[in-house]
Parts: structure tokens; sequence; C-alpha cells
């Protein structure tokens, strides 16, 4: 075991009475993009994962522009690397979802921004303990280079470095303390230390000696000096080949094309020697180059630069055994040291010739040399990396508590002018301190009829509005949010992942689980806060929450339940894109709906059920924006095609008045039942309306959600208004002779549901189509 390994590891027991991180965020490039720091996090993410359990890790990977990746079930969420609102998503993301600790994987061209300055707008928001791996340390930094690694240094609770030319760099150059310095060198594979002559029939090179050089090629590899030193090698060996492995760099391929690698053919070409080389033009799987490498005699690493602290490649083929031959780069020097390998000069195509000549021609000193190189790296096999970077977790932990640093503040937002004309004097006087309350007695809050998670989901998608509205400047909505996520935790149950419904004033739950459209409500209402609020608190507890809930969501059977679920699975994915899990717990609700109604349809019934009862548009509503949001054209024809059938029931037959379905419902081939008439379906109409219109852009959509919202305001069947303007509280539907004048919780957070959603809209400058409807409230 290296030195470094055993430093590492003791630390691990220094810190046993701290649990092990539960849940750890790797951030860093990710197979299958094709780079050298895709293939080190995949690496050591899979061996902590065989070490500690697949269960406590995933990871974070950063998209090139362009960049389309299929990646494994791992990966949970993806930056862009040039957008830095992906960045700040990412720093929410990893603040709500239960993380005890990230570790950056640092290279300065995989981020956006001055060299890469975009991922300290994710950093800087994070509350967890950071362990930073820096792939890179310059010893000539630019300005950008230098003010972006001293602080990422900085906000790092550990920073990791494989080699100590990097510790000594740090140190010199960056001031970064020992004492925060973790040398943990390259993991390797744990491979035998097999003959050569084993792999080579698989690429047809038996009894010849094979030289080799792989990874991704550019300019700087330096491979022109190998294939220079060819002839004189030939002279003396005549049955070398050169393989030369590896694709081109991504990087390079966009820029210039396979200008290098023609360079290097006809060079060989010119030379007389294309008969002894073989280009593996592949960015080959680890079960690949592992063949490679055992087929490989001599290992040649001819980088130009000096400046390189650390070499995947060279580490692979360290740990391999090989006799290798290299350049003194940074990393070679060290990990060559001690006859571990030859040191050439750069640039000098002879002195490689007469290395390999040396190697070749003396079999006990070139196997003398691969032993040595074979037990040095038994220390670094990526088990024992695991569990030293297992050990510098701990000790971040263990720091952080011992001296904890201020949480990261986000920028304070100005409060703007509340909404103009808003009365929520009612929401107010129906919440107390447990929540809002369910029923009302004229305007009087009727407590003995208690709370319901309903009610309290509504109220939080309303508030939760008022807060994001540049309209709104009253502390009291945020407070109410507080109140309204406080009632939902109180609900969830974290054993059982559902949410109760019904409490009854006195606070006892009258039920042990809730129905499941209540909790795809309270899902509805989550998603909300995370996709538009920029409380912090709220943010944290809706995160924790809409991890633990959301997959009840797919056992659920009511279609209503499936649409709520889908409208905030959306609310979130609108601030956290990337989610590919939440993504496609989406897409089988929205799914799920759209077979439905295939079966369903037909015969003039263009609907999900047989039957009409309530919150009725919110299933085309649910339908259209899944649909819109993942580009399936099946749904938003579905979603279209149903709302405008429910359109049509819902209008007067003499005229364009708003007739909501009843409460009672209505079946196919049955009579339609007109009253109850509900403030929740006009609320819900209006909703899917204005996002008919947002993917369509057509005005007719916003026609019918302005015939919806006036059924409110008394342009309806017993043209009396429903909305109370003393109050600021909604009546709660009307009788086929009169109106209800309870103004309860669901009627008001309707109409004010509906009145944020139009002034919205408005405030946008999409439309003007409600301004004087809005003045006159």
């Amino acid at each position: 075991m290296t030195n470094e390994i055993a430093s590492a590891l003791s630390e691990l027991g220094e810190s046993q009475s701290l649990p092990l991180p539960t849940r750890i965020a790797f951030i860093g490039n990710y197979l299958p993009r094709q780079c050298g720091i895709a293939t080190f996090t995949t690496d050591l993410c899979s061996a902590i994962a065989q070490e500690f359990g697949e269960e406590r890790l995933f990871a974070i990977p950063v998209n090139d522009p362009g960049g389309d990746y299929q990646y494994p079930e791992r990966v949970r969420l993806e930056l862009e690397q040039e957008d830095v609102s992906s960045y700040e998503r990412g720093a929410d993301f990893l603040n709500f979802n239960s993380n005890d600790l990230v570790c950056l994987q640092h290279e300065y061209g995989i981020f956006g921004g001055p060299a890469g300055a975009h991922i300290l707008t994710l950093l800087r928001k994070l509350r967890m303990p950071i362990v930073t791996t820096l792939h890179t340390v310059l010893r000539e930094p630019n300005p950008d280079q230098m003010a972006n690694l001293l602080e990422i240094a900085r906000i790092s609770d550990r920073i990791v470095v494989m080699s100590q030319r990097a510790v000594d760099l740090l140190e010199e150059i960056y001031d970064v303390p020992a004492s925060k310095i973790d040398l943990i060198p390259h993991g390797v594979p744990d491979l035998p230390f097999n003959d050569p002559n084993y792999f080579k029939d698989r690429f047809n090179v038996e009894g010849q000696s094979v030289l080799l050089t792989f990874g991704l090629l550019s300019p700087n590899k330096g491979i022109e000096n190998v294939l220079r030193a060819l002839p004189a090698i030939l002279r003396e060996n005549a049955d070398v080949v050169y393989i030369i492995s590896g694709a081109t760099h991504p990087h390079v391929r966009r820029s210039e094309g396979e200008a290098y690698r023609t360079e290097l053919t006809e060079l060989a070409s010119s030379l007389g020697v294309s008969g002894h080389v073989i280009f593996d033009n592949r960015f080959v799987s680890n079960e690949e180059l592992m063949e490679h490498v055992g087929a490989a005699d001599i290992y040649i690493t001819p980088y130009r630069q000096e400046a390189q602290v650390v070499s995947g490649t060279l580490a692979i083929a360290f740990g391999a055994g090989k006799a290798i031959i290299s350049t003194p780069y940074w990393h070679a020097k060290e990990l060559l040291a001690d006859q571990r390998g030859i040191i050439v000069p750069f640039d000098d195509p002879a002195s490689i010739a007469e290395s390999v000549n040396v190697l070749l021609a003396n079999d006990a000193l070139r196997h003398q040399m691969r032993k040595r190189a074979y037990l040095h790296s038994r220390g670094t096999t990526w088990e024992m990396t695991a569990q030293a970077y297992m050990a510098t977790f701990q000790r971040a932990r263990s720091e952080r508590m011992s001296r904890p640093r201020p949480a990261p503040r986000d920028a304070e937002t100005i409060a703007l002018d509340r909404l103009p004309f808003l009365n929520t004097s009612h929401l107010s006087a129906m919440t107390d301190d447990t929540g809002i309350l369910q029923h009302a007695i004229y305007s009087l809050p009727n407590n003995a009829e208690g709370y319901t998670t309903d009610d309290n989901a509504r109220a939080l998608i309303v508030v939760n509005a008022l807060n994001a509205s540049p309209l709104s400047s009253s502390v009291e909505y945020e407070t109410l949010s507080c109140r309204y996520m406080a009632f939902l935790w109180l609900a969830f149950r974290h054993d059982t992942g559902r949410f109760r419904n019904f409490l009854s004033y006195g606070r006892t739950w009258l039920e042990e689980t809730g129905s499941e459209d209540s909790h795809g409500r309270a899902l509805w209402a989550i998603g909300s806060v995370l996709g538009t609020s920029s409380h912090v608190g709220l943010r944290g507890a809706a995160g924790r929450m809409f991890q633990a809930a959301a997959s009840s969501s797919l056992t659920f059977s009511s279609p209503r339940a499936w649409a709520f679920s889908v409208l905030g699975m959306q609310a979130y994915l609108d601030w956290f894109p990337g989610d590919r899990l939440i993504q496609s717990w989406r897409n089988v609700l929205a799914n799920r709906l759209l077979s439905i109604f295939d079966q369903t349809r037909g015969n003039n019934w263009y609907w999900f059920e047989k039957h009409l009862s309530y919150s009725n548009a919110r299933l085309p509503q649910a339908l259209l924006l899944a649909g819109w949001k993942s580009e399936n054209k099946r749904m938003v024809e579905a979603g279209t095609e149903s709302l405008r059938w429910l359109l049509a029931q819902q209008h007067r037959e003499s005229d364009s008045v708003f007739v909501p379905v009843g409460s009672m419902g209505f079946a196919a081939g049955s009579k339609k039942e007109r009253f109850d008439q509900q403030p929740v379906e006009a609320c819900a109409t209006v909703s899917a309306c204005i996002t008919a219109h947002q993917i369509s852009g057509e005005q007719s959509w916003l026609n019918e959600a302005g015939v919806a919202f006036r059924w409110f305001l008394g342009e309806n069947d017993l043209q009396v208004p429903l909305y109370d303007a003393v109050t600021g509280g909604c009546r709660d539907g009307l009788h086929p002779d009169r109106v209800n004048e309870n103004q309860g919780a669901e009627s008001t957070l309707s109409f004010l549901m509906a009145l944020l959603e139009l002034r919205s809209l408005e405030l946008s400058s999409e439309t003007q189509q409600f301004s004087e409807m809005s003045a006159s409230l």
C-alpha cells in the first residue's frame, strides 16, 4: 500500500464515530461522454458503490454544447456547460436532496464561464461539505484560472490531488494549507500480472513485440515522435508493431476534425513504417482497454509538455505492470522514479528508439521494471482508492461539524407592490396557526369542520404565486407559505410515503391515509414551491418531501391524482429540467392519461372516463403540459381534443356563458347535471385554457379562459357574482335557485388561483384581454 493511501485510510479510523455519509453527489463529466474526467468519475463512483453501496451516491455530469448523452441510472441531474442558471438549479437540487457531501471533479475546460467560473455559482450556494479533486494544477495560471482555483480551494472543505507535485504547487503557488490537501493517487484496475502474449491474438499480433499508446488523440500527445523513432527500432527489432488506440478528442475533432490523425498516418507512410502501425480509432470500453494494455510489451507516453500533474492512461498502464517509457512530465517523473520506468527527453525520437531497443533486448531488465511498477501500484487499486476517498469524506464532515461555517445566503429579492385590486383578507381570516380551515359559515371560519390537506395544498399554490409575483410585496404571504407547508409536512407520513387528508380542529387525524387525489394535490403544491419560490426554508422542506412523496403517485389508480401529480412534477421540472427520474415518472403518469383517453374516446365522447365529475379540466391540462414539455405531439393532440370537447359541454346552449359540470357529474349517454356548479371547475378551466394558449398561441383559448373567469363575476346561469369584493372570499357555488353564501377554502382559493394566472398573463404583455376586467376588481 502506498504511503498516501495508508495516510488517507488512517483518517477513516480517526472518524469512525461519525456515520458514513449516506448520500454523496459527484459532479464531473460521466461516461458515455468521451473524456478522461468522465472515465475517472465513472470509475470512482463504481468503486465507491462496490465498496459502500450503490444507494449511497449519484452523479451530476456537465453536458458540453450540443452534447446529448444516454447516461446510466446513476446520473440524476445534468448541468448545461454554458447555462449558468443550470448551476444555480443544481445547487438548489443538492441542498434539498438530503445530501451529506458533494465531490467535485474539477478541470477548467469542462465548466462554463471564464476558466470554468460557472461552477462557482453552484459551489457558493451549497450547504454541505465539499471535497474537490483537482485534475489540473497549473504552475503559471492566467488571472481567471488563478482566481477560480483560489475560490474553489476556499469553498472546499478538502482538496484531493493525485501527485506530490500537485501538492507542492497548491502550497507554493496558491497558498493552500497542507492540512487541507489529501494526496490520493489515481485509481487503477486490480489486474493480474499477465504475460502480454496472452492478449496478442485478439489484435492479430501474435509473435510480435507490441508498443502501445492509448487515450484521446490531440497534438500535444507527441505520438509523431514515436513514429519517427520506429525506423531505428525496426532496424534492430523487425517484429515490432505500434498500436495507437483511441478516438480523437471531441474538442479537437470539433475544431480541427481529424487533421492530427491524418498527419500521423501520412508521417507513418513517408517513413515507410505504415505496415508496423495500427490505428484503432475508437473510444473503447474498460474491458477492451484492459485487453489493449494487456497486449503491450512496452507502453509509451510521449507527451510534449511538462505541466501535467496526472495522467490516467499512465496510471492504468502502471497498474497493469507494463514496462513504460515516458517523457518527463510531472506525473511521469514521480510515478516512474526508482527504476519503475524510463524517462526520455521531450521531442527526442532517438532517445525513444534507444530505450525501446534496450528493453526489447533485455528481457530481465524489462520484467524487473514491470514487477516494480506492479507492486508499487497495489496500494492504488480502485478498491483502495474508494476507501481513501471515503476517509477524506469522513474527515471533511468531521471538520465541518467541529468548525461550522455560516450557511450561504441567497441574494435578497426586493419585494414589489402587492397585486392591485386583490383582496386576500378572507384567505387570512380562514387561516389559523395550524393551516387553512376547510369550511366557512358565510364568511366566518367553521372551526368544527377542521382542515384538509387538499385545501392547504391549494393555499400553498396560491400564496406561492403571490410571493412570486412582482406585484406582491406582503411579508404575510411568505408567512402563510410556511404555515401551509408546515401543514403538509405534518400530514405526510414518512413511513408510508402518503399524506393524510382530514385533520380535526383538535389536531387529531381522522384517517391513516388520505385519498389519492389529496396526495396528488399536495405533490402539485410542493412542486410549485420548487418551481418558483425563493424561500430557502420552504424549498428545503419541499425538496425533501417531494423526493419522499413523488414515487407513491405511480401506484395510484385515480386519473385526477395522476393529473395533479403531473402538474406537480412539471412545476418541479421547470426548475430542475434535467432530473431524468422525475421526467420518467411524469411521462409514466401522462401516458396513463393518454392510454385511458384512447381507450374511452368515441361515439361523440372524447374523454378519459365514461363520466365527468370534478376538476375535469385538470386532466387535459396535465396531458397538454406533459406533451408540450416532452415534445410528445400525440399527448398535445389528445389534450387539445379532450379540452375542446369539455368546453363544448360547459357552454350554455344559447350563448357563450360558462356552465361547469355540476357536482354530481354525468355519465356518457345520461343527462348532464347542471348543478351544483363549483368554483373549482371554473378555476381548472381557466388554467387549462391558458396552458393551451401557451402551447398553440391561439387567441381563442384566452377567450375561453375569459368566459370561465367571468362566471365568478356574475356571468353565469343565475347572473349573480360568486366573488365577494368586500371580504375577498368566494361563495361556494351555484344551486339551481340561489348562490351558496358560504365562503369556504376551496372556493376562495379557486378564485384567487384563476385571478393570479390571468394577472400573470397580463403582466407578461402576452395579452391585454383582461385589463378592464382586472381593473374592476
